[in-house]
């Protein structure tokens, strides 16, 4: 098939995700997880009840409100709990549906069925991409684009990143500018120890193998599947911010450093020490280099310039 490209067309705006931009997991028929995942970030199922998230080891709080998980920085909500919940969750649910469709009617894209639906080693330019096919990632993808640009994808199949496999981000790119808006039956899968980034709009159900990670969220009219994964809502950089992040690999993929503290005016990060090798970078709008590194008590201190 043939790709398109308009010369002339303007910028995206972002999808307005409104409440459901609240949480970092939102399904309508359930969530669940074979531990142990890390989810950095708030979940929330509705209409299904609390019986509906499973494998999370879930803990009520006393209020009734919201439960805890250890496999969870952040809180889970289910209709089934008191007030303001339900209703909360209600409008959270509206709320994705209502970006989903704004996604999906988004018209004069910048990019038809490119690839023919396999992007594996493309660099893409911020934009409209439409496919009247799914999408697959068999090798990496790269976004390229400064802090504001937006892309949105349009896609009528499913869409599938391969194992080992990574979207990423270059030139200052957010993942809470990243649209993937997927219709297919199936919806999204992300194969054992893939790396994806930004917000997912599924119409059915989101599947991450094996040690799959994610930057963005997962926010699906079915359920949400888990195994053993690493799931973080990604941090929005503005002009002045500062943003450390991480990979086991020094070629990535990396995500947000987990417990970063930034203090802008001594221009250090403060992050728990890991177990095992990492590496570091600095995300912001403005060029920043690491210059030191030093150890102190379980942290690590970054300084840069």
């Amino acid at each position: 098939m043939i790709s398109t490209h308009q010369d002339v067309t303007a910028a995206q705006s972002p999808v307005a995700i409104g409440s459901a931009g609240n949480y970092v997991i939102l399904a309508k028929s359930g969530i669940s997880t074979v531990p142990p995942s890390a989810v950095t970030g708030d979940l929330g199922v509705s209409p299904i009840d609390s019986t509906a998230i499973t494998g999370f080891s879930l803990i009520l709080d006393g209020s009734g409100q919201f439960s805890t998980s250890s496999q969870v920085t952040g809180t889970v909500y289910a209709p089934d709990y008191s007030s303001p919940t339900p209703d909360n969750l209600t409008t959270a649910v509206g709320d994705m549906q209502t970006a989903y469709t704004d996604a999906a009617g988004r018209t004069l894209p910048d990019y038809t069925e490119l690839g023919s639906g396999n992007v594996g080693g493309m660099t893409l330019a911020p934009g409209l991409y439409k496919w009247g096919t799914g999408v697959s990632i068999p090798t990496d993808v790269t976004l390229s684009g400064g802090p504001n640009a937006v892309w949105i994808f349009q896609i009528a199949g499913n869409l599938t990143v391969a194992g080992a496999q990574a979207v990423i981000l270059s030139g200052g790119a957010q993942a809470n500018n990243i649209f993937w808006q997927v219709a297919g039956g199936v919806g999204v899968n992300l194969e054992t120890t893939s790396h994806f980034e930004g917000i997912v709009l599924s119409q059915a159900g989101i599947n991450l193998q094996t040690g799959a990670s994610i930057n963005g969220r997962l926010l699906a009219q079915t359920a949400v599947t888990l195994d053993a994964n690493t799931v973080t809502m990604p941090n929005t950089i503005t002009a002045g911010s500062v943003i450390l992040v991480s990979a086991a690999a020094v070629t990535g993929p990396y995500t947000d450093a987990v417990g970063q503290a930034v203090d802008l005016e001594t221009r250090t990060i403060t992050v728990p020490k890991y177990g095992s090798r990492r590496y570091y970078r600095i995300r912001s709008v403005t060029a920043l280099t690491i210059t030191s590194t030093s150890a102190v008590g379980g942290n690590l201190v970054i300084t840069y310039n």
